[in-house]
């Protein structure tokens, strides 16, 4: 199963939960696209209207080969790339499993998506029958 995932690094406890779900889909036997990994971007290009066109082409095309998009969420907080993500993929029929980080949802991401989770369901989420889960908590 290929898998997008989907999710800010911009601080450390992204990086830390990212790294995690990489490190749990990775070790289920997915193939896995994480944006993380595959970062064009550096200090020199990044003004570089090659380098954000390569970076939403890239994220475009991955989405596109995925049978699923795992996204990392933080609730109220506001990350417009992964928002981007989450929407696109919903727009072409791809599935997407929310991991929840925060104490809230956003309407749009939860009705959005097929399954709600935590980062520790990840561990044994069923991807081959992906059971939905309807979000059940705050929502704004």
């Amino acid at each position: 199963m290929k898998i997008y995932l989907a999710g800010p690094f911009f601080n450390e406890e992204e990086i830390k939960n990212i790294e995690k779900a990489e490190k749990i889909l990775f070790s289920r036997g997915f193939d896995v696209f994480s944006p993380r990994l595959n970062e064009v971007r550096n200090e020199e290009n990044t003004q570089d209207k090659l380098w954000s066109k390569e970076t939403f082409m890239n994220d475009k095309r991955f989405i596109d080969w995925a049978d699923v998009v795992v996204m990392l969420y933080y609730g109220g907080y506001s990350d417009s790339g992964t928002a981007w993500e989450c929407g696109y993929a919903y727009g072409t029929n791809t599935p997407v499993v929310v991991v929840h980080l925060g104490k809230d949802s956003n309407l749009m991401v939860h009705e959005g998506c097929h399954s709600n989770i935590t980062l520790d369901e990840l561990e044994s989420y069923d991807f081959t029958m992906l059971p939905p889960k309807p979000y059940m908590g705050k929502m704004f």
